[in-house]
């Protein structure tokens, strides 16, 4: 059995989906703190699902994760759990220290007392996954290499800041105390189940709707864009394989300008389902104030995740945004769960 934190938000539960859809898998725990954009409606189809067992609960509980340690003895962590939209960290960055800095420091003490007493043998199979963002790196030019994992740390928000110092911590409790982490720092994840905060489900939803599709700045700020299913199997591939200390940048290879981005999307919701009035929907693009802070470019160098352990992603971004626009197309009934919130009630009263 392993523990997943988070496993209710997009990446998480994309992860928890993919894990359990391969029957040989052993279960999960699952604790998520189910904060606005946790979703137990992502995980409706694990309802009855005896290797799924959800906690509504914090990394920060001291007691509830020593508990879950104590009781269900997993092999391993994979900790998702984090505060992660760089707008709500600039109007509020107290959630972002607290989840992501005290609440991976408790996490990781507990899950090191709950190491220091395994038997021999389930201690060296032991391994904790802290995922993370390549936003820790800080900001690219235009003519910049990509960020390998060697790049120095330059956060230039509260997220990226409170991630960083995440990552710290985790390296650290690695050398002091022999800890066995792998850290994963990944690229901007877009697919299912995405919260329609993030550009993505955002410019989708808003076309729909025949709203504004915002645009920050000149829109020329890139990044490199991961589709979320590649970067579960990525996370497969460290956690079984990954050498203990080090640290994998995962990526798509795809850099794409945000507007190129909104552009494309425009393009197959042309093509899937047009505008009654027959014009683009480009036409509903609009630019607004850029945010404090905005990095110009992030790019992964994923090398050497795939030297050492051969993992590339499947996707291109051609393939991967077509799979998530049709995705939302097809699952209205999700869409109106999370902008209404009742889908998502229903569902957490189903699992009390």
């Amino acid at each position: 059995m392993i523990l997943v934190t988070g496993g209710a938000g997009f990446i998480g539960g994309n992860f928890v989906l993919d894990w359990l859809r391969e029957p040989n898998n052993e279960g999960i725990i699952n604790l998520d703190k189910l904060t606005y954009a946790g979703n137990l409606a992502t995980l409706a189809s694990l309802k009855d699902d005896p290797r799924h067992i959800f906690v509504h609960g914090d990394i920060g509980d001291k007691e509830l994760v020593q508990r879950l340690l104590s009781e269900h003895k997993p092999r391993a962590i994979v900790n998702f759990a984090a505060e992660s939209h760089v707008d709500r960290s600039i109007h509020g960055p107290a959630e972002f220290v607290q989840t992501n800095i005290v609440g991976t420091f408790n996490l990781l003490e507990c899950a090191r007392e709950y190491w220091n007493n395994l038997d021999v043998d389930k201690k060296a199979q032991f391994r904790f996954h802290h995922v993370s963002t390549d936003e820790v790196y800080g900001s690219l030019s235009a003519q910049d290499p990509a960020f390998t994992e060697s790049h120095p740390y330059e956060p230039n928000s509260p997220y990226s800041a409170s991630k960083a110092a995440s990552d710290h911590l985790v390296r650290a409790w690695f050398h002091t105390y022999g800890f066995p982490v792998v850290t994963t720092n990944c690229s901007n994840n877009y697919g299912p189940y995405h919260f329609p905060e993030k550009l993505i489900p955002l410019v989708i939803l808003n076309a729909l709707n025949s709203k504004p599709l915002p645009i920050y700045g000149d829109g020329q700020q890139v990044r490199d864009w991961l589709y979320v299913g590649d970067h579960c199997s990525a996370i497969r591939e460290v956690l079984a394989n990954g050498r203990l200390g080090e640290t994998y940048n995962i990526g798509g290879w795809n850099e794409k300008a945000n507007l190129d981005v909104v552009k494309t999307i425009c393009n197959i919701l042309n093509e899937l389902k047009p505008r009654i009035d027959g014009k683009s929907y480009a036409e509903q693009i609009t630019f607004v104030k850029d945010r404090p802070g905005h990095d110009r470019r992030y790019a992964i160098d994923a090398s050497k995740v795939e030297r050492e352990l051969g993992w590339r992603p499947a996707e291109t971004f051609d393939t991967g945004i077509r799979k998530t626009v049709q995705w939302y197309l097809d699952n209205p009934e999700w869409i109106e769960g999370v902008v209404s919130g009742s889908y998502r009630d229903w569902l957490s009263k189903q699992y009390q």
